[in-house]
């Protein structure tokens, strides 16, 4: 593993701390999974963002087209 110091202002440092406690683990143990929470939902954005430049809309509309017009089942309504 790396090691890393930051500096957070002390009013984070707090919360953050009473957070990880909350969860029972360690303040590293927390910074660490707040960090590979926010890259796995930066690449998803990104894979997203591809993922859609690949897209062609006549195929989503001929897909959808397939789709049964029909009222949604009850626990599916808005």
């Amino acid at each position: 593993m790396s090691t890393m110091s930051i500096q957070l202002p002390e009013s984070l440092h707090k919360q953050v701390q009473e957070l990880a406690e909350q969860e029972g683990i360690s303040l590293e143990y927390f910074v660490a999974l707040a960090v590979a929470e926010k890259m796995a939902s930066l690449r998803t954005v990104e894979y997203l963002r591809e993922r859609g430049a690949r897209g062609s809309r006549e195929k989503f509309e001929a897909i959808l087209a397939k789709v049964p017009d029909v009222e949604p089942e009850e626990y599916d309504r808005l």
